[in-house]
């Protein structure tokens, strides 16, 4: 899984490959909603975990390895997560829940960024624990529905190309371009699907 070959012209492996596809399968679903986007999402990280080591990224691998217990979490919030244990709503922040999530992403940077720099040979551990902390906001913001989710993923994906650029993971830099043209159409599609719950929700309280 580990041997070279050239894909359109990029440098990659299987391995890289198949966790490509896994992952844009996972977002696609997660657009639409789809529970099952949780299982594809443990399926990607494990391998993508395994790209990640070879690259040391150690930041991004052991984020892998939170990414699926976030998933197993997820999938039961999108399955049972609201008080009466309905299928979960899109909902959004409140300010204070913005400030909160701001916080909560610089100071995941602030510890990671420490310990990749004093424990790891990564030669990006400031840009690793930044995009590492900011990825963990937006998989909790996604595991609960929230529409900001899309907000950080945007942000965090379009630093990632960069990243990946660096360190020659050429396929799974072109996934991440993908990925912000997707968080772009899902944050559209759940904002549609917020203002259409919010507009049953007045119907049944009209009735």
């Amino acid at each position: 899984m580990n041997e070279s070959l050239t894909l359109f012209g990029l440098a990659t492996t299987p391995l890289e490959l198949l966790s490509f596809a896994l992952s844009v399968v996972t977002v696609w679903l997660n657009i639409r909603q789809n529970h099952w986007a949780w299982l594809f999402a443990i399926l990607s990280s494990g391998l993508y975990g395994a790209v990640f080591f070879q690259a040391k990224l150690y930041g991004d691998m052991g984020l892998q390895l939170v990414f699926i217990t976030v998933s197993i979490w997820g999938w039961y919030q999108w399955l049972h997560g609201d008080d009466t244990h309905e299928r979960l709503p899109v909902t959004q922040l409140t300010a204070r829940g913005r400030a909160a999530a701001a916080l909560a992403w610089l100071a995941a940077f602030g510890l990671l960024a420490w310990f990749l720099r004093s424990y790891t040979d990564t030669d990006v551990p400031f840009a690793d624990g930044f995009l590492t902390a900011g990825s963990l906001v937006g998989q909790v913001l996604l595991s609960r529905k929230r529409l900001e989710n899309w907000h950080v993923w945007i942000i965090v994906d379009v630093l990632y190309v960069g990243l990946y650029l660096h360190k020659g993971l050429v396929l799974t830099a072109v996934l991440y371009g993908m990925f912000v043209l997707m968080a772009v159409a899902g944050l559209r599609a759940w904002r549609r699907s917020m203002g259409q719950d919010s507009a049953a929700s007045a119907a049944m309280v009209l009735k």
